[in-house]
């Protein structure tokens, strides 16, 4: 992990298409700007964990041929 001091104001780059830059910082708080295309995705990483959790239960084989028993197949 590399770890950056920044302050308000200030940016980083990163692949030379996305850039990060310190908004605001209040006590613990810091609040930051993401600017990338929009083909790359963003989430909150408590949002991606979530997700990747929720993606592997649709490929449970489980649930799968639980969806064929209500879809009558």
């Amino acid at each position: 992990m590399l770890a950056l001091s920044r302050k308000k104001n200030e940016a980083i780059i990163i692949n030379n298409n996305i850039e990060i830059t310190i908004l605001d910082i209040r006590g613990d708080q810091i609040k930051i700007g993401i600017a990338a295309p929009k083909e790359i995705p963003i989430y909150r990483k408590e949002v991606y964990l979530q997700i990747q959790q929720e993606n592997q239960a649709a490929t449970n084989l489980d649930g799968i041929a639980e969806l064929n028993k209500l879809l009558g197949k």
